[in-house]
């Protein structure tokens, strides 16, 4: 792709880098927590109809529970890429009276910028340059989903769907550190231990009886020996619950886990260790029950896209780092399928989740600029 095509797409996105920030500010304002229907399907309303002002064809995909989803679609022809991201936030409604929006310097802070309403805006900006600078001739297919911080469960269906049909997924998700895209997302897996014992009165009879709760914390102990740091395997036990009464044996207790993995074959060795896991004592059982979000691996696929974009932001005079991080996104579904997929495209700052998140309102431009020009390479062949 030519230079002038880049510097078209810069110079587009530059004049409209308002309009993008604004749209920012509309969606953050329209606060949508993953549990609450209503209120994410009114931010959903509102993109819906920023999508349509673009020209894009756009599909409600109705949910029972979870927020509508939306696919959007723009141009023709036979090749296709996906932009993924998801427009609920962790943030409950009523969090803006604590975290109002505002602008100091280039940073704008509020509830859902960084994560990751800024990230819809810079997708939007990008569409509207490839359509009014100049479209390749192919497809740009948007996939907004509703329970992506929640694991995507009713989500994954389509995402995976229309994936399949795209030369490239792109993950609008935020930036790491400096603005660099993620090229290796770990799995995630969350698994419920759960031990059923036998009650008794713990002061009169206790030897009738076989503690859950016992039983729970000589396996939560055991589980150190499938940890593996400097492979990045990492397993935390984050909440335990047990037991009715100080004076009872415990006839039940679970812990929930947490385990983080890098690759494919370490969520493998993971499950099948749980799944080996037996009681010490034999009058109690234990179960196991969850699963894993599977790995973003920083495969040659990846680096291809990688590398694509590293090219279109040297030709917009930035460099563009790669980043490995800990958290998954809907980008791990997609990599896992062998779909070439590069996550972290979205805005640049910093505090997802965190009462001081914010964006650098100034970065949208040549953010959406880079996609542009990355969606067009794709398209291109």
């Amino acid at each position: 792709m030519s230079d002038q095509r880049i510097r078209d797409y810069q110079a587009f996105c530059e004049r409209h880098g308002d309009w993008a920030i604004a749209t920012v500010e509309t969606l953050a304002r329209l606060e949508s927590p993953t549990t609450d229907k209503a209120a994410v399907d009114r931010c959903g309303d509102q993109l819906a109809s920023r999508l349509r002002d673009l020209g894009a064809r756009v599909t409600p995909l109705p949910q029972e529970r979870a927020g509508d989803h939306l696919l959007a679609e723009m141009g023709e022809g036979e090749s296709q890429v996906l932009l993924l991201g998801h427009f609920d936030t962790v943030w409950p409604v009523g969090q803006l009276d604590r975290m109002p929006l505002a602008r100091k310097g280039t940073q704008l802070f509020g509830p859902g910028v960084f994560d990751m309403k800024g990230g819809i805006a810079i997708a939007l900006l990008a569409a509207r340059a490839v359509r009014e600078v100049g479209a390749p001739n192919g497809r740009v297919a948007m996939l907004w989903t509703s329970d992506e911080e929640t694991g995507s469960a009713t989500s994954e269906p389509a995402i995976l769907a229309h994936a399949a049909r795209s030369a490239a997924v792109f993950v609008l998700e935020p930036s790491g550190p400096g603005g660099a895209v993620k090229t290796s997302r770990k799995g995630c897996g969350q698994f419920v231990l759960t031990v059923t014992g036998v009650s008794a009165h713990a002061g009169i009879e206790p030897e009738r009886g076989a503690s859950a709760v016992h039983e729970l914390a000589r396996q939560v102990v055991s589980l150190e020996s499938l940890r593996d740091p400097e492979a990045g395997v990492t397993i935390n036990v984050g909440q335990l619950h047990g037991g009715t009464r100080t004076n009872v044996v415990a006839e039940e207790a679970r812990a929930m886990i947490d385990v983080r993995i890098r690759t494919a074959a370490d969520a493998s060795r993971i499950e099948r260790g749980l799944s080996a896991i037996v009681a010490n004592d034999p009058r109690t059982t234990v179960t196991v029950t969850g699963g894993f979000r599977p790995p973003l691996e920083r495969t040659a696929e990846v680096l291809r896209l990688y590398e694509m974009a590293k090219e279109v932001a040297a030709q917009l005079g930035r460099e563009l780092p790669e980043f490995a991080t800990g958290g998954g996104s809907d980008g791990n579904l997609t990599a896992s399928r062998g779909i070439p997929t590069l996550d972290g495209l979205g805005a640049v700052g910093e505090g997802a989740h965190a009462l001081h998140e914010q964006i650098d309102a100034s970065a949208i431009p040549w953010r959406a600029a880079m996609l542009a020009g990355l969606m067009a390479r794709v398209i291109d062949g």
